[in-house]
């Protein structure tokens, strides 16, 4: 088992920064990827971004440019800049990890952290 602990999600003005942080504990697999997605109701979660134990990253088109995900090993913590937020960031950030194990990708989730941007 694996788990995950957010922090730093809040109300910040349109144009403004937040940094999203997750930790990991447990069973921690030294190859597998962290990253973050989101959802706002009545819609599907979706992938915010995404990096591998070996450090690279991915996002999706409407963060980039204005997100940075950065991971650290050795805390087995990855983080999340948010620059630029837009309204249109505001959702439930959730931390993920996925490794694969005896054959199948595992994913593990935190509890969700909440971003507001206002106008």
């Amino acid at each position: 088992q694996v788990q995950l602990v957010e922090s730093g999600g809040g109300l910040v003005q349109g144009g403004g920064s937040l940094r999203l942080s997750c930790a990991a504990s447990g069973s921690i697999f030294s190859t597998n990827v962290m990253g973050w997605y989101r959802q706002t109701p009545g819609k599907e979660r979706e992938l915010v971004a995404r990096i591998t134990s070996g450090g690279i990253p991915n996002y999706t088109d409407s963060v980039k440019g204005r997100f940075t995900i950065s991971r650290d090993n050795a805390k087995n913590t990855v983080y999340l800049q948010m620059n630029s937020l837009k309204p249109e960031d505001t959702a439930v950030y959730y931390c993920n990890y996925q490794d694969r194990r005896y054959g199948y990708y595992t994913d593990y989730w935190g509890q969700g952290t909440q971003v507001t941007v206002s106008s």
